[in-house]
C-alpha cells in the first residue's frame, strides 16, 4: 500500500506542474499536453508512454484500493477481538489512536476515488463537458471551471486528497521504517506531511480559483 501510494504521489506532483502551465496561455498548453502524447517517440508509439503510464497508475489505484479494503477488514475483526479498542495509546482516552485525517481516510479515499472519475471524464475529449465541449484541453478547462458547482466539487475533492496525503504519506514512511520519532508531533515527517498536502491540494485548486474568481483564461 506504501508503495502504490508514493507511485501515485510521484504522478500528483508532476501533474500538478503541468496545471500549472496553463498560466502560460492556451496555445503553450495545449502544445505540452499534445507533446506528451510523443514522449520518447520513435522509440515508443504516438501515445504509448502515456498508455504505459497509466497502465501502471490503474495498477496502483486497484492495489491500494484492495490493501485498504483489507486493512480495514483486518481492523474490523481485531477491534471485535478487544472492544473495539483497536491501539492504546496515551494520547487518546478512548484507547483508539487516530488523527481526524486517519478516522477520514476511509470515506476520504472513497471522495477522492470518485473525484478522480469526475476528473478524467471532464478531461476526456467532449464526454462530460460542463459549460460546453471542445477541441482545445484549455477550453474545456476554461468552460468548467467558470461553472460554481464544478469548481464546488473540485474544492471537496481536492480537500479529500489534501487530508489523505497529510496521513498517507505519514503513513507510507513509517511502513518503510523511515519514521524514527517517538512522539509523531515532533516528527519531521510530520511536518513534511502537512506541508506536502497543502502544497498538492492548493496547487491543483489555484487553476480553478483563478479561472472562476478572477476570470483567468476568459
Amino acid at each position: 500500500m506504501a508503495v502504490s501510494g508514493l507511485i501515485m504521489l510521484g504522478y500528483l506532483l508532476v501533474h500538478m506542474y503541468g496545471n500549472l502551465k496553463f498560466f502560460q496561455g492556451q496555445e503553450y498548453f495545449d502544445s505540452y499536453l499534445e507533446g506528451l502524447e510523443d514522449i520518447f517517440y520513435p522509440y515508443l508509439p504516438h501515445g504509448g508512454a502515456l498508455w504505459i503510464l497509466r497502465v501502471v497508475l490503474l495498477a496502483s489505484l486497484v492495489a491500494h484500493v484492495y490493501c485498504a479494503i483489507t486493512l480495514w477488514r483486518r481492523n474490523k475483526v481485531a477491534a471485535g477481538y478487544t472492544g473495539g479498542k483497536r491501539y492504546h495509546s496515551k494520547q487518546n482516552r478512548t484507547g483508539i489512536q487516530r488523527s481526524y485525517a486517519s478516522f477520514t481516510m476511509r470515506w476520504g479515499g472513497v471522495i477522492l476515488l470518485l473525484f478522480i472519475i469526475g476528473h478524467l471524464a471532464q478531461m476526456l475529449p467532449n464526454w462530460l463537458a460542463p459549460g460546453g465541449p471542445s477541441d482545445s484541453k484549455y477550453e474545456r478547462v476554461v468552460n468548467g471551471f467558470e461553472i460554481w458547482w464544478v469548481v464546488l466539487l473540485y474544492t471537496i475533492g481536492l480537500v479529500a486528497v489534501g487530508f489523505h496525503l497529510w496521513h498517507g504519506f505519514w503513513s507510507a514512511l513509517t511502513t518503510l521504517g523511515q519514521n524514527r520519532s517517538s512522539t509523531r508531533k515532533d516528527s519531521v515527517i510530520t511536518i513534511a506531511s502537512w506541508v506536502l498536502s497543502v502544497v498538492i491540494a492548493g496547487g491543483f485548486l489555484i487553476v480553478p480559483f483563478a479561472v472562476f474568481f478572477f476570470g483567468a483564461g476568459s
